[in-house]
């Protein structure tokens, strides 16, 4: 009886440590996995739980055939932590930031004290360039909806080299590469100096609307106001454009972000252009590609 009693004893101790062991592993295996899930939804975001269907991505391609132009689109939405894009390998590629960089530009110059506000009026020089919207005095908000390059030119070189510099250190924005002092008003617009893919206008466009960036909250705010482009009771559009003339082509942006539905859409656009002709096609393939995904309409 000692005997049996001995072995079931030995044999319940066993299954215990067993027991354990397997629960340990149990337990280490689910934890890697919800580790594992959330490095795959940042690099794959369809999810595929039951609890979120899956959602088909839609052909943005398409919209750049119908204007015949090379281009790339990436959108990415911040609550569910999905990327739609076209054209991935470009949207790896960087490039100059040409006027989108005036976003940048407006930070620093507010943050310094180089313009106190986005009212304040710098005179013209009187240097006709080619588009009449830039031939006048003006401000920063409208400067910067006229993309007018003279003005925030003459906020660069005002800020000076070394706190541009500097500025561009902390954030990480792009390359980090403007030059020398030489080129302080023009390294955003030279293809051979700073540069950015579209994947990292996102985050950095991300950064500012979460307010995570080396700037008072009042310059923030004030550079997010300037870049509403449209506003409605269903939505809010802030971005800019730019359009790289040092390149052949021409490469034009479109990035900003799109706050609906309680949700908030980052985007990205580059788009090949021969002619001013061109310009409009950035916005209105970004416009199209934003209403696949059933943004920018009227909600019932």
């Amino acid at each position: 009886m000692k005997n049996i009693l001995f072995r079931i004893g030995r044999f319940l101790r066993g299954y215990r440590i067993k027991s354990l062991i397997f629960t340990v592993i149990g337990c280490l295996t689910v934890l890697s996995v919800i580790s594992f899930g959330t490095m795959y939804l940042l690099a794959q975001p369809t999810s595929t739980s039951s609890e979120r269907p899956i959602v088909k991505a839609p052909n943005l391609g398409r919209h750049f055939q119908e204007f015949g132009r090379e281009g790339s689109i990436l959108i990415y939405d911040s609550k569910n932590n999905r990327i739609y894009e076209h054209n991935s390998k470009r949207n790896a590629t960087a490039i100059a930031p040409a006027s989108t960089f005036k976003i940048f530009n407006a930070l620093v110059a507010l943050e310094t004290g180089v313009v106190p506000d986005d009212v304040a009026i710098l005179t013209w020089d009187g240097i006709h360039r080619e588009i009449d919207a830039w031939n006048h005095d003006t401000n920063l908000r409208q400067a910067f909806k006229d993309s007018t390059v003279w003005f925030y030119q003459v906020l660069a070189r005002r800020a000076g080299y070394e706190r541009m510099q500097q500025f561009i250190n902390k954030v990480g924005y792009g390359n980090r590469q403007i030059g020398t002092a030489a080129d302080i008003d023009r390294f955003w617009l030279q293809q051979q100096l700073l540069q950015i893919t579209p994947k990292e206008q996102i985050k950095f466009l991300q950064r500012l609307y979460q307010g995570d960036l080396p700037f008072s909250q009042r310059t923030i705010n004030l550079v997010k106001d300037i870049m509403v482009r449209e506003q409605t009771p269903d939505y809010i559009l802030r971005g800019k454009t730019g359009w790289l003339t040092t390149t052949k082509p021409n490469v034009g942006w479109f990035v900003g972000y799109l706050e609906q539905n309680k949700n908030v859409y980052f985007f990205a656009t580059t788009l090949d252009m021969d002619k001013a002709e061109d310009a409009p096609a950035r916005i209105e393939i970004t416009r199209r590609s934003l209403k696949d995904l059933g943004l920018l309409a009227q909600i019932n």
